[in-house]
């Protein structure tokens, strides 16, 4: 699917605009309650994220929208449930769908739970993951998060400079190694809200409390949550499937708050078992792909030194450079390894090109780098590869010299007639893969 950004338009609800996307074609609508922080240009960057909503757009009308105060939305006040509730309502109509799933995270499972309540005619279904109830730890209610007064000290360091820096402990967990993932949830933070505007949700936040609206939901309900949650207690999901009528609770194998990295192919596959009646399996596909490693050559050197400060710096740039030239050359981003990138490509000539491109933008702000491709047969469950291709990749760029393209045999013979010109850079033993392979370098 294109990775294009989805025209983003606006409902009005009362006074206030509401950004809002639509993707997909399904014969069912679902509409994608964010938790407290939204910003659909921002979000749209994340290759998880994108893949994650083109997923769930493959068998609905996925309606995307981003809360007022927040992100594209008019930048007025928090609001309240209800006036947020209605905000749903507005999109809905402005979108022309009459009844709608609601699929609610964190703190848009209340939401969510108030509109099916007060709009059960509208409303075909719930599903929550890392849905919450209430935050605030109380005498009658001990699942809470934490107390008042801890609540009101985070609030404070918000204010005194840590927005921009929140996010990476809450959300998830599975990334905290991999700085592009943390640089943009950082970056989501700031295209959020200021630090005031986030104390003010947050604030609100910390207010809801829907005990008494749970018994009152009689649509069919989903709870998905994993059991190690860093921000709702899965007690609370337990609460929710034990209160609401009917309600069923799946667990999660993972540690993250969000769908759409370590829990994503779960959630897809019971979300779409449980809007279409059609179980999605979780079998790996097959298919051929080149496969591309690059990496910072002397990368622990040149931390070293620069310092901490510099070495992120050059690093966020490093990322940008390489994001960019994937895009133009149709890359899959995969994965990164902090100074390294592991890219995807349907064809091999186009993944040896976009390479070269790589280094050579890389070249043009002062960073050496090397690259490494392979091609053969992988193994795609959801946003991962895996399989012997990925291994032999990684080995063949291990051995690429500072600026040089390294490829495999097996690349060299499916591009000939292409025009790329390679030089014999002989017999050589990659760890873990038996016998020697020929490798060839990529001719300038």
């Amino acid at each position: 699917m294109d990775d294009t950004l989805p025209e983003v338009r606006y409902a009005r609800s009362g006074d206030v605009h509401i950004a809002y996307q639509v993707l997909g074609e399904g014969e069912v609508d679902l509409v994608f309650v964010m938790g407290w922080l939204t910003n659909l240009e921002t979000y749209w960057e994340l290759p998880g994220y994108r893949r994650f909503m083109q997923r769930l757009a493959g068998f609905t009308r996925l309606i995307l929208f981003d809360k007022r105060g927040m992100g594209l939305s008019d930048r007025t006040m928090a609001g309240t449930l209800e006036e947020r509730m209605d905000d749903v309502r507005a999109v809905m109509d402005a979108v022309g769908s009459e009844r709608a799933f609601l699929l609610g995270v964190s703190e848009g499972a209340p939401m969510s739970m108030i509109f099916a309540a007060t709009y059960p005619e509208r409303t075909a279904g719930l599903v929550f993951v890392g849905g919450e109830v209430k935050e605030i730890l109380e005498d009658d209610w001990p699942l809470g998060v934490s107390t008042r007064e801890d609540y009101e000290a985070m609030l404070q360091r918000t204010l005194d400079g840590e927005w921009g820096k929140v996010t990476r402990v809450w959300f998830a967990p599975s990334v905290e190694r991999n700085p592009a993932a943390i640089a943009w949830l950082e970056r989501l933070e700031r295209s959020s809200a200021s630090p005031p505007a986030a104390v003010a949700f947050m604030r609100v936040g910390s207010e809801i409390d829907v005990r008494q609206v749970a018994p009152s939901i009689h649509v069919p309900t989903l709870v998905l949550h994993t059991p190690e949650d860093p921000v709702v207690p899965y007690a609370q999901a337990q609460w929710l499937a034990e209160q609401i009528p009917g309600a069923r609770l799946v667990d999660l194998n993972g540690r993250d708050h969000v769908p759409w990295f370590d829990v994503a192919d779960q959630v897809i596959i019971e979300v779409r078992d449980f809007l279409t009646g059609f179980r999605e399996a979780a079998e790996p596909e097959n298919v051929l792909a080149t496969v591309l490693f690059t990496d910072i050559v002397g990368s622990t050197d040149r931390a070293r030194e620069l310092g901490d400060s510099q070495w992120s710096a050059l690093l966020e740039q490093h990322h940008a450079t390489v994001r960019t030239v994937l895009a133009q050359y149709r890359g899959r981003e995969i994965d990164t390894t902090g100074d390294g990138f592991l890219a995807a490509f349907d064809g091999p000539a186009r993944g040896i090109r976009c390479a070269q491109a790589i280094l050579e933008a890389l070249g043009r702000i002062g960073i050496e780098a090397r690259a490494g491709l392979h091609t053969g047969e992988v193994e795609m469950v959801g946003d991962k590869i895996a399989g012997i291709a990925v291994h032999i990749g990684a080995r063949v760029a291990a051995v690429a010299g500072s600026g040089e393209v390294l490829v495999s045999s097996t690349v060299r013979d499916l591009v000939a007639g292409s025009g790329i010109r390679f030089e014999d850079a002989g017999l050589h033993e990659l760890k873990g893969l038996g016998e020697p392979r020929q490798l060839f370098a990529v001719r300038a």
